[in-house]
C-alpha cells in the first residue's frame, strides 16, 4: 500500500505544479487555462485519496484542523477555477478570479509546508 500512497503523492505534487505553475505562466495576461483547472481538480482528488489511504491503511496521524483548512481552500480553488474557465469560454472573464485562484493555491501550499 505504501507504493500506491507514494504514487498518489507524486500525482498530488504534479497537480500542485500544474496549478501554481500554470498561474505563474499567465501572470502577464491573466486567464485560467485548462492546465490550471485540471491541476486544481487533481489536487483535490489526490488530497482526499492521500488522507483516506493514510488514515485507513497506513495509520498516519494527521492534524485534522490542517486537513480541514486545506480541504476548504481546495474546494474554493476548484470552484473558482471552474467558474472562471467557463466565463472565459463565454468571453467575459474576470481577472480578479484568476488571481484569487493563484493566490489561494499558493496559500494552500504554504499551509501544507508551514503548519506543523
Amino acid at each position: 500500500m505504501t507504493v500506491v500512497y507514494n504514487i498518489v503523492v507524486a500525482a498530488h505534487l504534479l497537480g500542485m505544479a500544474a496549478l501554481v505553475g500554470g498561474y505563474a505562466a499567465v501572470l502577464r495576461a491573466p486567464q485560467i487555462s485548462e492546465l490550471v483547472v485540471w491541476g486544481a481538480r487533481l489536487q483535490l482528488v489526490t488530497g482526499l485519496i492521500l488522507v483516506g489511504l493514510g488514515e485507513g491503511s497506513l495509520d498516519k496521524d494527521y492534524n485534522h484542523a490542517k486537513i480541514a483548512v486545506k480541504l476548504v481552500i481546495s474546494f474554493v480553488v476548484v470552484a473558482l477555477a471552474e467558474v472562471e474557465r467557463a466565463r472565459e469560454k463565454r468571453g467575459d472573464g474576470v481577472v480578479n478570479l484568476v488571481h484569487a485562484v493563484g493566490v489561494l493555491a499558493i496559500v494552500n501550499v504554504l499551509v501544507a509546508a508551514l503548519w506543523s
